[in-house]
C-alpha cells in the first residue's frame, strides 16, 4: 500500500498514464473502475453497450460512448486521453450481430469493415472476434491487458464459498460435467452447462448464461440441478472472463438450480460479498473448483478443497 492505495509493480512505470476502460453493460465496469482508481491510476472510459451503470461516469476522468461497430472511435478516444493500456469488460450481447436492422442502428466504421473482410466473414466465434479486436488495438498503440488485474478480491477461490456445502450428489454431477464443459470450451460454444443426475440438460450457446438458466428451468421442472461455469485452462484473461452476479443467483433460484460450480481464479464474482450473501439467503451452494495446474486433458476431474 502507498498513500492508502493498492499499488502494483507494473503500475509504477506508467503512473502518469490513465488506464482505458472499454465497458459493456452491467456492474463489472464499475468494479474495474474502482479497482483501477484504488491502484492510484486514472480511468478513461468508452462505453460500447446499449446502457451503462449510473455510477460509472463519476469514476472516470474521461467518458464517452462509441458503438460496438466503431472500434476506430474507441482507439481515437483512448489516444486522445493518453491511454496506452485498456481493459475490456461488461456485457455486449452477441445476438445483436443477427439483428436485421443493426446496420441502420450503427453504421460500422472502416476498421470494423476491414476486420470483417479479413477475419470475421470467415469465423464469427467470440474468441476470434475478440482476438482480432485486441490485435487492432495493439497495432494502434493501445494494449489490451488482463481483465482481472485490478479486481483480485472479486475472483472465485477454491472450496465452498457459501455456508452450505455441496452434497455427494452435487459433487458427482460436477465431476461428471466438468470435462464436458472443458471440451465445450475448446470448441468455443459456451462457458456453462446445467447437469442433473449425471445428465446434461442444457448447454450455453449464443443466448448467454441467463438464457441457458431459463431454458434449464423449463426443461427440468423438478429442479435440483447444478450450474457449472468456467473457461478452459488456457483462456486468454484479456477478455470474455466468465462472470457471475447477484442476478445469476436470483435466476438460478427461480429456475430450480441448487448449486453453482465455478472455476477458482478464472471466474469473476461481480460484487463478491453480495453474491455470496444472495446465495446463502437462497440456499444455493457456490463451490470454487481447482483444476490441476497446466493440465488441460479433457479426462481431468476438478478437485475441491472445502474450508
Amino acid at each position: 500500500m502507498l498513500g492508502g492505495r493498492r499499488r502494483y509493480p507494473y503500475d509504477l512505470a506508467m503512473d502518469n498514464r490513465p488506464i482505458g476502460l472499454i465497458a459493456g453493460e452491467g456492474r463489472l465496469p464499475v468494479l474495474e473502475a474502482e479497482g483501477i482508481r484504488a491502484a492510484g491510476r486514472r480511468v478513461v472510459c468508452v462505453t460500447i453497450g446499449e446502457q451503462y451503470d449510473r455510477d460509472l461516469p463519476g469514476l472516470c476522468d474521461g467518458f464517452a460512448h462509441a458503438a460496438v461497430t466503431r472500434p476506430g472511435r474507441w482507439i481515437r478516444l483512448m489516444k486522445r486521453w493518453g491511454a496506452q493500456q485498456a481493459v475490456m469488460v461488461g456485457v455486449v450481447k452477441k445476438t445483436r450481430m443477427y439483428d436485421p436492422i443493426r446496420i441502420v442502428r450503427s453504421l460500422p466504421d472502416l476498421r470494423a469493415i476491414r476486420l470483417w473482410y479479413r477475419v470475421l466473414r470467415h469465423d464469427r466465434r467470440s474468441q476470434t472476434m475478440l482476438t482480432a479486436l485486441a490485435d487492432e488495438l495493439q497495432n494502434s498503440g493501445v494494449e489490451l491487458i488482463d481483465t482481472t488485474r485490478y479486481i483480485p478480491e472479486h475472483m472465485a477461490t477454491p472450496g465452498a464459498l457459501t455456508r452450505k456445502q455441496p452434497s455427494a450428489q452435487q459433487m458427482a454431477d460436477i465431476t461428471f460435467g466438468w470435462p464436458i464443459l472443458m471440451q465445450m470450451n475448446d470448441l468455443d460454444i459456451g462457458q456453462a452447462i446445467a447437469v442433473k443426475d449425471r445428465d446434461v440438460i442444457a448447454v450455453e450457446a449464443i443466448e448467454g448464461t441467463d438464457g441457458m438458466i431459463r431454458r434449464a428451468g423449463e426443461l427440468c421442472k423438478s429442479g435440483g440441478w447444478v450450474l457449472i461455469k468456467g473457461p478452459k485452462p488456457d483462456k486468454d484473461p484479456r477478455f470474455d472472463v466468465p462472470t457471475v452476479g447477484v442476478q445469476t443467483i436470483q435466476m438460478l433460484k427461480a429456475a430450480g438450480g441448487t448449486c453453482l460450480a465455478i472455476a477458482a481464479g478464472a471466474v469473476i464474482l461481480a460484487e463478491k460479498p453480495k453474491v455470496i450473501e444472495a446465495a446463502n439467503a437462497a440456499g444455493i451452494v457456490i463451490v470454487g473448483m481447482d483444476i490441476k495446474s497446466g493440465d488441460s486433458d479433457l479426462s481431468t476431474s476438478p478437485s475441491i478443497r472445502v474450508h
